[in-house]
């Protein structure tokens, strides 16, 4: 398989759509919706973002696409190992961490491995009786672009491991599965279809999930989910809702940060499947001039790791 220069720019517009909707929300983070007649716009965070700089949503990613980009691979040890000490360091100094997470990485020695994370994160969700915060699915876009070549199965099985270092419930698992092959097929083709990745996940979780897209699907609105859309559940529904009837890709973002409640993180999720269906080069110049929250990546270092990490490492040409 041969990369596109249209797939090539879609799964670049997966990493980048989703940095700009994280940014966007962020100053209306924990706000009520918008209505339709308001354009929302960039400023600063209401933890404190300077205006275009993303917040935890993107810079949790940003391991994951590091390790890609560089052609390291999820079942490494190595890459998870990396991952993980990565944002234990971050979460050292980061304007703001969510609950979840930071229960976990607090918890975990300097050279935790996956199998540590895991424990930490299931130990946290058995003590709280929950983990079923949104905060795994605002990171697992990048997961997609290392898993162009491989089966479905591959990358519903990653993602879900990816998701379990820090938030052990299984919806957890099904919403990043979920999301990452719709990703893929959207790469891959240019069609969204969400309902048509349920096929992966195990059959007995199948049917809960057709009801929940549904409900997001033609004619819903991410407001009419914003009532607990930190849970990650109704941040994939939202997410859903504003792609499913936008018209473009700026559209889908600011319908997402209509939708009140936790705007960053549900723009950051809408953002990583709209890119991936629309393409970076459907973002504005606008929006792209503005990125920044890593040191060291900008929008156009954003551009060069997606499309490396599309290309597992390779710096030109497709996936032979």
């Amino acid at each position: 398989m041969h990369l596109s220069t249209q797939q090539l720019d879609r799964a670049v517009g997966a990493v980048m759509a989703s940095a700009a909707g994280d940014a966007l929300g962020s100053q209306y983070e924990f706000g009520p919706a918008l209505p339709d007649s308001v354009t929302p716009e960039f400023g600063v965070g209401c933890f404190g973002h300077a205006v275009g700089e993303w917040t935890d949503d993107t810079s949790m990613a940003m391991p994951i696409l590091t390790v890609l980009a560089r052609g390291g691979t999820l079942e490494d040890p190595a890459s998870m190992i990396e991952i993980v000490a990565s944002w234990r360091e971050w979460a050292r100094t980061a304007k703001d961490v969510g609950a979840q997470t930071r229960s976990v990485l607090s918890s975990l020695d300097d050279d935790a491995d996956e199998d540590a994370s895991r424990a930490a994160a299931e130990s946290a969700h058995h003590r709280a009786g929950r983990s079923g915060g949104n905060g795994s699915l605002m990171r697992t876009g990048p997961v997609s672009l290392g898993y162009l070549d491989r089966s479905p199965e591959d990358l519903a099985a990653a993602a879900g491991r990816i998701a379990q270092l820090t938030h052990w419930e299984v919806d957890n698992v099904d919403a990043c599965a979920l999301w990452c092959l719709a990703i893929r097929h959207a790469i891959l083709t240019g069609e969204l279809d969400v309902r048509g990745q349920v096929q992966w996940l195990p059959a007995e979780r199948r049917e809960r999930w057709e009801r929940l897209i549904d409900e997001a699907s033609a004619g819903a609105h991410p407001r009419d989910f914003q009532s607990g859309n930190g849970w990650v559940v109704r941040a994939f529904q939202a997410a859903l809702a504003a792609i499913v009837d936008a018209t473009s890709l700026r559209d889908a973002l600011e319908r997402a940060v209509r939708g009140g409640g936790d705007t960053d993180t549900v723009a950051a999720i809408a953002g990583s499947l709209a890119g991936a269906v629309w393409g970076g080069s459907a973002l504005p110049l606008s929006f792209t001039r503005r990125l920044h929250g890593w040191p060291g990546i900008d929008a156009n270092e954003l551009t060069r790791l997606g499309s490396l990490a599309a290309r597992q490492g390779r710096e030109t040409g497709g996936i032979p």
